[in-house]
């Protein structure tokens, strides 16, 4: 048996998530389905990011362990003839035998879209959250900066998330407008359930002076999640990369 690390993107707004849910289409069962019928045999794969319901992905990273086949330069063609369209193999490869997915990312980089147009683009309707109003990026940038660092983001955690420690790294929180389109960045060695996307919801509220910029580090200082804005709709979120 080898060890097969694959690079996928995904359209996630058909699916409930990447994790397999009994009642719900993910994309973890639809790619473990097209992996059982290029093997012939039931094939788990172990993933990098659980990314939530309707939030897409072009860096996720999985790995599995299945006989040796198939060489990995065939796996992306293979299985992307399975696929559905939306459910994209990038990049195949074999791994050592204790490469694993999960435990050895060192970081991940999120982005967050807006669509900062006066009427909203009907071609992001599904990637970019829209909003008309006006938005102080300075005011934006200052409230992430209090965020760089190692902290502890329980404030930023949605409930239902069960983890040992809330305590994570934000290497880098940036953001770039390009015509009407506002890019917010995130790179961490680790994300809270729902974390990135109540920091933008956060972050958006003080673009929109609904809070000081300064505000944010008490809200962190708070551990209180009630104290941090509403979350962003999933569709704005996407995994981009993985790093080892």
């Amino acid at each position: 048996m080898l060890n097969y690390k694959l690079v996928l993107a995904y359209d996630g707004t058909a699916y409930h998530g990447f994790q397999f849910q009994k009642n719900a289409l993910t994309v973890q069962e639809v790619l473990e389905k097209s992996l059982e019928k290029l093997y012939r045999k039931k094939i788990k794969v172990e993933p990098a990011s659980r990314t939530d319901s309707g939030v897409h992905a072009r860096g996720q990273v999985v790995n599995f362990f299945a006989p040796g086949i198939i060489s990995g330069e065939q796996i992306p063609l293979a299985l992307n003839s399975i696929l559905p369209r939306d459910i994209i193999i990038m990049k195949a490869e074999i791994a050592s035998s204790e490469f694993n997915a999960r435990r050895d990312a060192r970081a991940k980089i999120y982005s967050y879209t807006i669509d900062y147009g006066f009427f909203p683009d009907v071609f992001r309707r599904n990637y970019a959250w829209h909003i008309y109003e006006p938005l102080d990026l300075d005011a934006m940038q200052l409230g992430a900066s209090f965020l760089i660092g190692k902290h502890d983001f329980k404030a930023f955690q949605a409930s239902g998330g069960s983890v040992e420690s809330t305590e994570r790294t934000l290497f880098s929180l940036g953001l770039e407008k390009n015509a009407d389109i506002i890019v917010l960045s995130f790179q961490g060695d680790g994300f809270l359930y729902k974390m990135a996307r109540n920091i933008t919801g956060t972050l958006v509220e003080v673009g929109l002076h609904k809070r000081e910029p300064q505000e944010v580090r008490k809200i962190l200082e708070s551990k209180d999640r009630r104290k941090a804005g509403k979350t962003a709709p999933a569709k704005g979120l996407c995994l981009e990369k993985v790093l080892y």
